[in-house]
C-alpha cells in the first residue's frame, strides 16, 4: 500500500527515511498544489504520469487547517486516498480532538 505525507521540512523527512514520499508545505499554496497533486484534483497537468495513487494521504493538523475546505469534501466523496489526521512537529494543536476523544465520544465510555 502507498502513503503519502504533507507537512512539515521535518515530519517530511522523517518519513522519507521509512520509505514513505511526501511534500513539505509551510502555506496553503503549497498545501493545496500537493494535495492537488496527490487526488489529481488538479487536472491531467497536476497528476503523477503512470503512478499509482497513494491509498492514504497523511496529513498534519497544521495543512489539514489550511486544506480544511477541501479535505471535509475529498472525505465525502469516499474516494481513495483515505485522509489521516496526524499532529506535526511541535505535538497535538489545541482545540483539536484526537483520535481516542472522537472514540470516547463514539463509544460513550472511558477507557
Amino acid at each position: 500500500m502507498k502513503y503519502f505525507v504533507i507537512g512539515e521540512r521535518e515530519l517530511v523527512l522523517a518519513f522519507a527515511l521509512v520509505g514513505v514520499e511526501g511534500a513539505v508545505a509551510t502555506n496553503r499554496a503549497e498545501a493545496l498544489d500537493a494535495f492537488n497533486r496527490v487526488t489529481g484534483k488538479g487536472g491531467a497537468m497536476n497528476a503523477p504520469v503512470n503512478e499509482e495513487r497513494p491509498k492514504v494521504l497523511i496529513l498534519t493538523e497544521e495543512v489539514s487547517m489550511l486544506l480544511e475546505a477541501e479535505a471535509l469534501d475529498w472525505q465525502r466523496g469516499a474516494k481513495y486516498p483515505l485522509i489521516v489526521e496526524i499532529p506535526g512537529i511541535n505535538g497535538h494543536l489545541s482545540g483539536r480532538k484526537t483520535l481516542t476523544d472522537s472514540i470516547r465520544e463514539a463509544v460513550g465510555i472511558q477507557v
